[in-house]
């Protein structure tokens, strides 16, 4: 069970999970709400660091905006930085993956003395991997068309909670190397639903000029860059871009993973989390 702490910033009051020891990490997803029971994840680092696992604002316990801006991937980092600060640490690590991910990257850009190092996967640097023929957002893919009726029912004010369970299954299985594995990865009980007010943001008013390629290629912080070989939401050559882009990178590829190599390669994955703790100590391994 991870402990919930309420941190009161300059920017307001962030609801914070926190678990494991050692030197800290910080975890978040751009539009996910987390509780005490951690997420798959950020349960991986807590043998390594101490996890810091923030909801964002309109998140859980955290702080509502005033305004929409607030929940933009440039004002989520500030935010991050108020908590930075108000915890006390002159420097953290950050995990994230999918658009956690992309808000890590955005966080490297924007404060690059407050990351000792990060960590980053199935990402995407650019909103062009909505139009790649292999992501399932795209037009061009052939699930595209059933994953539009899916969102349809998970939106849908007249879906009954069994229809929703059961879109939102078939969506995830979607993005599993093996979806017949759905009940062995996802047995035990976590958290990181879906805060639709900032998903819708990000989707509408964030994502169609979404490009940080160019603030990304001054990052130095030593950093990790990972995705899975069938990552069917942003597909590998994303992570490959970001990889490239980054001269202080590492790059690991899962080759029997979709979207959630934490998962799907967990044994993996965790040797690439060690390989990321050696080097967040300083060491280049």
């Amino acid at each position: 069970m991870w402990e919930q702490r309420l941190i009161q910033t300059e920017r307001g009051q962030f609801e914070v999970f926190v678990a494991g020891e050692g030197a800290p990490l910080c975890v978040t997803h751009l539009y996910s709400e987390f509780n005490h029971r951690g997420n798959y994840f950020a349960d991986l680092f807590a043998d390594f660091f101490t996890v810091y696992l923030v909801n964002l604002k309109e998140a859980g316990k955290s702080a509502r905006v005033q305004e929409e801006e607030e929940l933009s991937m440039s004002q989520s980092v500030e935010d991050l930085e108020a908590i930075r600060k108000a915890i006390g640490f002159e420097q953290w690590n950050f995990g994230g993956h999918s658009t956690g991910g992309m808000l890590g990257l955005a966080y490297a850009a924007q404060h690059p003395g407050s990351l000792k190092s990060l960590i980053v996967g199935g990402a995407s640097a650019t909103n062009q991997y909505m139009e790649h023929g292999a992501s399932i957002y795209s037009a061009k893919n052939p699930v595209n068309k059933r994953l539009k009726e899916i969102f349809s029912i998970l939106k849908s004010s007249d879906s009954t909670r069994e229809a929703r369970m059961e879109a939102g299954r078939e969506w995830t299985e979607m993005s599993l190397f093996d979806p017949g594995r759905f009940d062995e990865y996802f047995s035990k009980p976590s958290s990181g639903k879906v805060v639709q007010q900032r998903l819708d943001y990000f989707s509408y008013k964030e994502l169609p000029s979404f490009d940080i390629r160019q603030a990304i290629s001054k990052i130095d912080t030593p950093t990790i860059v990972y995705c899975g070989r069938h990552d069917s939401q942003c597909p590998l050559v994303f992570s490959e871009e970001i990889h490239h882009l980054i001269p202080a990178s590492k790059f690991y590829v899962f080759e029997k993973s979709n979207h959630s190599p934490f998962l799907e390669e967990k044994g993996n994955f965790k040797e690439m989390i060690k390989v990321f703790y050696e080097m967040s100590k300083g060491f280049q391994t």
